[in-house]
C-alpha cells in the first residue's frame, strides 16, 4: 500500500489545511516511509506470542475501603455561604 498525492490532498481538505504543491510532495515521501517502515512488522514471527495491552504488568495500587461516620449536617452547614432547609443554598444555574 502506498500514498499517492491525491491521498494527501483528500486528508489536507478534511482536515482544512491548505498545502502548497511542495508540501504535499514532501508528505506524501513521508507518509509513505512511515508505511514502509511499518510493513518490517509483517515479517516477524509472532505465532507465539501472546496477545497485550501493555508490556508492563500494571496493577491499581489502592487503599481499603473503609467506611467512616459522616459529619453532623449541623457542622457541614457552618461552611455554607447561605442554607435553606438543612440544604446548602446556591445559586441558580438555568433560569
Amino acid at each position: 500500500m502506498s500514498i499517492t498525492i491525491k491521498d494527501v490532498e483528500h486528508v489536507a481538505n478534511l482536515a482544512r489545511l491548505e498545502l502548497s504543491d511542495e508540501e504535499k510532495g514532501q508528505f506524501t515521501e513521508q507518509l509513505n516511509a512511515i508505511l514502509k517502515y511499518a510493513e518490517k512488522l509483517n515479517s516477524l514471527d509472532t505465532e507465539n506470542v501472546e496477545p497485550t495491552s501493555h508490556v508492563l504488568p500494571i496493577t491499581n495500587v489502592t487503599r481499603e475501603d473503609i467506611t467512616h461516620e459522616s459529619l453532623p449536617i449541623e457542622k457541614v452547614l457552618l461552611n455554607a455561604p447561605d442554607e435553606e432547609d438543612g440544604q446548602i443554598k446556591v445559586p441558580a444555574v438555568l433560569e
